[in-house]
């Protein structure tokens, strides 16, 4: 069964990677031509700041019920994320502290829109779905949490990081994952199945990211 677990995985990262190459492609022209119109003076700091601001317009939509426009603009905002990685490489200013503020503006961003979720559950008298959002929100950042702390905890071991970054990565409901579960459950109207599929898989995600990344750290330690 773990077996099958990891091979499903696997494939589901492969397709993953593929979708995500492509749109860097997009995303390095679209940098390259902002990069060069601006004169370098827009920064991928700017860029990873405005996409956390632009995601309270997001939850406002969800909040006035506007569903639809809420995941087209989703979508948009969320090139944010690739469009300040593609920025910062182009402008050799990639740094642990850029990747540090980029991967925390994530949490940020997700805290953002369940909290909009919750309250649209709440304001449409579906409060039962509110604690789901509640638990999808917890377990999406347990998942980032845990890959996090196994990094920190295998550098504490003297490792390289490099050689196991898609073991640390592992796990069905990445983040770009969690987003386009969001952005479909946005534009079919089915918020409440789209909370309960995130809060269930990430939590599974969690828990085998944890237990390949233990897994890992033992057969080292040994």
């Amino acid at each position: 069964m773990t077996g099958y677990n990891i091979a499903m995985d696997q494939k589901i990262n492969k397709l993953i990677d593929f979708v995500d190459n492509l749109v860097r492609k997009i995303i390095r022209k679209i940098a390259i031509f902002l990069n060069w119109s601006s004169h370098e003076k827009i920064t991928p700091k700017m860029i990873t700041l405005c996409g956390v601001a632009l995601h309270f317009i997001v939850a406002w939509f969800i909040i006035s019920n506007h569903l639809v426009l809420a995941a087209i603009l989703l979508v948009i905002f969320g090139l944010f994320d690739t469009l300040d990685g593609e920025l910062a490489r182009l402008q050799k200013s990639d740094s642990a502290a850029g990747s540090l503020l980029d991967a925390t503006t994530d949490r940020f961003k997700e805290v953002i829109l369940y909290s909009a979720i919750a309250y649209y559950f709440v304001h449409h008298h579906k409060s039962n779905f509110a604690v789901w959002a509640v638990m999808a929100c917890g377990f999406s950042i347990c998942v980032s949490y845990v890959r996090a702390k196994g990094e920190a905890t295998y550098l504490g071991l003297d490792k390289n990081t490099r050689n196991i970054s898609r073991l640390f990565k592992a796990g069905l409901l990445r983040f770009e994952v969690r987003m386009l579960i969001l952005v479909i459950g946005l534009l079919i109207n089915e918020l409440t199945w789209a909370v309960v599929i995130i809060a269930v898989l990430s939590l599974y995600t969690a828990i085998n990211r944890l237990i390949s990344i233990s897994t890992k750290l033992n057969h080292d330690q040994a």
